[in-house]
């Protein structure tokens, strides 16, 4: 007789996508920035991506004692991350280490993937950016590959069209809104992340540049939304499924927040950018935001 009904734990509904393939998209929405560093920054920026990412890997196949370097491809899209945050040409031993300090410090630490707090590679160039600031803010000229000053730490205005296509100094990942906004496109299309998070970041973003930064202009905020790793930040970092929040209300709330912490440093603070300890602030806050967004249970009677 066939079993028509059987018993099992849950999870009743399953879905037919896995960690590794949730994380082979985002491997794949990242593939624009990479390919813009590779063709603004050349050969250097085409090492930095493989050491960092190839570090990662390798550091989690180790504390798991995993052969498959690859893995669930967590460890990849991390490595990635990190690399796209750093500047074109950093020494070698600061990739390595800033891809170790995210694997073991930001992620294992806490329990390993869906229980870390802070979003890793976040964790990995923060500590990178405090420990060794001066090869962190070392940035060259596309193609040519002189050292120069980004947008954001007062070099001349490179105009709306460079900071679009990405022809400007800046991290490997952040300077191509083009870019970054296909594989975004991406991300949305296999339903990966919503308009929540990323729209009120950038939002939040425009208005306070447009407000504060110099008098009233809907063109200094543009500059903001583009310049900088505020389009990397919001896409790919501040949607991180196991540190944002998981109501609607909540991801409102965090992109909100993220937007401001970031404009505050920008404008009164003493780093040019303020994308990582804004969204690592905001990760903090994620279990408090969750708490005070949760819908009320089904039958539950107020107090």
């Amino acid at each position: 007789m066939e079993n028509k009904l059987i018993v099992s734990s849950s999870p009743h509904i399953k879905s037919p996508e896995s960690i590794k393939s949730v994380m082979s998209d985002v491997l794949v929405a990242l593939f624009p920035a990479v390919l813009a560093a590779v063709i603004f920054f050349g050969i250097p920026a085409l090492i930095t991506i493989l050491v960092c990412t190839l570090s990662a890997m390798l550091t989690e196949a180790i504390i798991l004692r995993n052969k498959n370097i690859f893995g669930d491809g967590s460890a990849a899209v991390t490595g990635l991350i990190l690399a796209l945050t750093l500047p074109p040409s950093p020494p070698w031993w600061l990739c390595v280490i800033g891809s170790v300090v995210a694997i073991t410090i930001g992620k294992h630490v806490f329990g390993g993937i869906g229980n870390n707090i802070f979003n890793p590679a976040l964790v990995g160039r923060g500590i990178l950016l405090i420990s060794w600031a001066g090869h962190m803010t070392s940035w060259l000229t596309p193609v040519e590959l002189t050292a120069t000053a980004t947008p954001l730490a007062g070099s001349a205005h490179p105009g709306f069209f460079n900071l679009f296509v990405g022809a400007v100094p800046g991290s490997l990942g952040e300077t191509s809104a083009l870019a970054l906004l296909l594989g975004a496109a991406w991300l949305f299309y296999k339903g990966h992340i919503s308009w929540h998070i990323p729209c009120t970041f950038l939002a939040a973003v425009f208005v306070m540049g447009s407000l504060l930064d110099g008098g009233f202009s809907l063109a200094t905020g543009l500059f903001h939304l583009l310049a900088g790793g505020v389009m990397l930040g919001a896409f790919f970092m501040a949607t991180d499924m196991v540190t944002s929040p998981v109501t609607p209300r909540g991801q409102l709330i965090f992109g909100l927040g993220c937007g401001v912490m970031t404009m505050l440093v920008r404008l009164y603070g003493a780093y040019p950018e303020g994308v990582t300890f804004a969204i690592l602030l905001m990760n903090a806050l994620v279990p408090l935001i969750d708490n005070l967004t949760l819908p009320r249970k089904y039958g539950e009677v107020a107090k």
